[in-house]
């Protein structure tokens, strides 16, 4: 569904929005983004993903006073100011949010959440959350990001909360199992709560009883080419060296994508609750036999079509491992499955679900 009327996207004040320095939240705003899209964010690091569409770059200023995300906010509000936007849709910020509103009496207002909102400045307890909905629609990209905002609301306060689900461009054409590398690979910031550590563990495990497998990791703290070198990333590296785990750091997401298509396994290990889990739908999607945690919002991504594996303690997960390795049909089994189950989050299904949610908040009560 194409909006004819104009939206401004105002991302959060750290989030890139060029190829060499974008995450996640980027890159689905970049492949949901209508034509009539105005993207408003930090300045680039260089060409935009969208160079069809105006992005308005904005920088804190020195007021208000306080919290730099305040003045993000500020600045935000004045970039949106003259814009003629039907809708202001913020992305993963309640405060900033919450601030256009305020500034801005009448302003039609969507949230978008990527994360766990009781963790959000803005959004922690159920009063705040209550007063969100007073000015704003919400749009959650799970249900189980949806529960946790709505925990502790009256049920009527359900009708703004929507469900706006990540994309995926399904590829047409993968590789068949049989065709693939025999190798494992973990995609995503090689930091704890990914469980970057305990994929290395279970590598360790099973690289001396598989000397005909690779495994390997892509990624870094952060999501850009620059991304500092951590003291997690150093303690990790030596026992990756040890394991033969490749340590590739951070590459571009179409590098990551490709790495996938050629993969037999990727392992999404994550130990905190991840809202949605756009690393495992990409695997599915890209032909892959998935193993994830089942924490979050992973259950609901992947379905049946990847393993739902607890990754603590490691030697667990190795053994979840070592059964896709060791057999070829149920490799193959579960990546048939993993692409079916891909094909519900399909880009163009994510685009329309954005588009009823920002046709909502045009049209909410009162307008």
């Amino acid at each position: 569904m194409i909006m004819p009327w104009r939206v401004a996207v105002v991302l959060p004040a750290r989030e890139g929005f060029s190829p060499g320095a974008v995450g996640a939240i980027g890159l689905q705003v970049a492949a949901l983004a209508g034509a009539q899209d105005v993207i408003v964010g930090p300045p680039l690091d260089g060409p935009s993903l969208l160079p069809d569409h105006e992005y308005r770059a904005v920088t804190p200023g020195l007021w208000p006073p306080g919290r730099r995300s305040v003045r993000y906010a500020a600045a935000a509000a004045r970039a949106v100011a003259d814009m003629g936007a039907a809708v202001v849709e913020v992305h993963n910020r309640p405060d900033t949010a919450r601030y256009i509103a305020r500034h801005r009496p009448g302003q039609r207002m969507l949230l978008v959440l990527h994360n766990d909102p009781q963790g959000m400045r803005g959004a922690e307890t159920p009063l705040s959350r209550r007063d969100l909905l007073r000015l704003m629609d919400v749009a959650c990209v799970s249900g189980w990001v949806r529960s946790r905002f709505l925990d502790g609301l009256p049920a009527a306060c359900a009708r703004q909360v929507g469900l706006s689900p990540n994309g995926v461009i399904l590829p047409a054409m993968v590789p068949p199992m049989a065709q693939r590398a025999r190798r494992v690979l973990f995609a995503g910031r090689v930091v704890a709560d990914k469980g970057a550590d305990l994929f290395v563990a279970a590598c360790a495990q099973l690289a001396p009883q598989y000397p005909d497998w690779g495994f390997s990791m892509i990624g870094a703290d952060r999501f850009r080419a620059d991304a500092p070198l951590t003291p997690f990333v150093s303690d990790l590296r030596p026992g990756a060296a040890a394991a033969g785990v490749d340590m590739a750091g951070y590459r571009p997401h179409a590098d990551v994508l490709a790495a996938m298509g050629q993969a037999a396994i990727v392992v999404v290990p994550s130990r905190w609750p991840e809202p949605f889990g756009m690393t495992a739908l990409e695997a599915m999607a890209a032909g892959a036999a998935l193993i994830a945690a089942p924490v979050g919002g992973l259950p609901e991504v992947v379905g049946n079509g990847g393993l739902l594996y607890a990754p603590e303690p490691a030697t667990g997960l190795a053994r979840a491992m070592a059964g896709l390795m060791d057999s070829l049909p149920a490799r193959e089994d579960l990546a048939a499955r993993g692409r079916v189950q891909a094909a519900r989050f399909s880009i163009e299904h994510a685009r329309a679900c954005r588009a009823a949610m920002r046709d909502a908040a045009l049209h909410r009560r009162g307008a």
